[in-house]
């Protein structure tokens, strides 16, 4: 679709998944969806902890949380999936949470090559999938794409910064800031408004959001925030590839809408925008979930035209 057209569905139609989604309820993140399965993945730089749910028999969906994040961030989402058809899987980056002990060796930072050489690994492990990136992972994800674009069936970039180079120039208010910080310090400043709830989130969010701090490294949040100021710019590559890609964000996310909208242009890639901020996997999965089914038939159809 080209950028000014929203397919029905999209930010504020009013439709059932937006109904469903103003309903959310205030959950405990640390109790997961009823079925799923934890386990540990011997990638590359360590083991990562793994969150699965559904019949690993049906079409897998790999979504993948950005920096600070867990693979928890997907629990009100892959039940919607899931009950569509779906495999979901998702797991913690290395250096975040449950995957704390997993990086380079000492003295080495996490980098593009570390987080892309995991990425790879576990999407060969269980074959081609319908990938999500989130926030930072999303950037991972498109490096992914273009050096093994057979194991994806689909790409869906929510909320990933949208500008290559220095992607923090674009952010609201404080972008200018950006240019002032190096990673240890903008990371610094990402922390002190997670934990300060600069987000506004509900309290058993934010307990949760708290307690991750407890495991998460602090050297894989300076690095993966340094990561951000230097984003490779792979946007004609991913469009080339002919892997169906939607952008998804918030309309009061950290980067204004009209930066995702020449984003997902770039990319050739639908665009879906919500009355929500940085999280729509947490306060739209109705929707997120609506127009994410909708672009792995998209890939289906693709495949099946060969």
């Amino acid at each position: 679709m080209s950028i000014g057209e929203r397919r029905p569905g999209v930010a504020g139609d009013g439709g059932e998944a937006a109904r469903l989604d103003a309903a959310l309820p205030d959950i405990d993140w640390s109790i997961a969806p009823v079925g799923t399965v934890f386990s540990r993945f011997p990638a590359p730089s360590g083991e990562l902890a793994v969150a699965s749910l559904g019949d690993p028999a049906d079409p897998r969906v790999v979504m993948v949380p950005g920096a600070t994040g867990s693979k928890e961030d997907f629990y009100l989402l892959a039940p919607i999936l899931v009950a569509a058809g779906y495999y979901v899987q998702s797991y913690d980056l290395a250096g975040q949470y449950e995957s704390a002990d997993a990086g380079p060796p000492p003295g080495g930072h996490y980098t593009y090559d570390l987080l892309v050489a995991d990425f790879v690994a576990f999407l060969s492990d269980g074959g081609a999938a319908h990938v999500l990136g989130y926030s930072f992972a999303g950037i991972v994800a498109e490096l992914a794409l273009v050096e093994h674009p057979d194991l994806f069936r689909s790409l869906t970039l929510l909320t990933t910064p949208p500008e290559p180079g220095q992607a923090f120039r674009g952010v609201r208010v404080i972008g200018w800031l950006s240019w002032l910080l190096n990673g240890h310090q903008g990371a610094g400043l990402m922390i002190w408004g997670i934990v300060t709830n600069k987000n506004k989130v509900p309290p058993s969010r934010l307990a949760f959001v708290r307690s991750r701090f407890d495991l998460t490294r602090r050297s894989s949040v300076d690095d993966m925030v340094g990561l951000m100021k230097r984003v490779p710019d792979v946007r004609a590559r991913v469009a080339a590839s002919g892997i169906p890609v939607l952008v998804a964000t918030g309309d009061h996310d950290l980067w204004p809408t009209p930066l995702h909208a020449a984003n997902a242009d770039a990319l050739g890639a639908r665009l879906a925008v919500y009355r929500t901020g940085h999280s729509p996997c947490e306060t739209a999965p109705h929707q997120l979930a609506r127009d994410m089914i909708a672009l792995f038939r998209e890939a289906d159809a693709r495949d099946a035209a060969g």
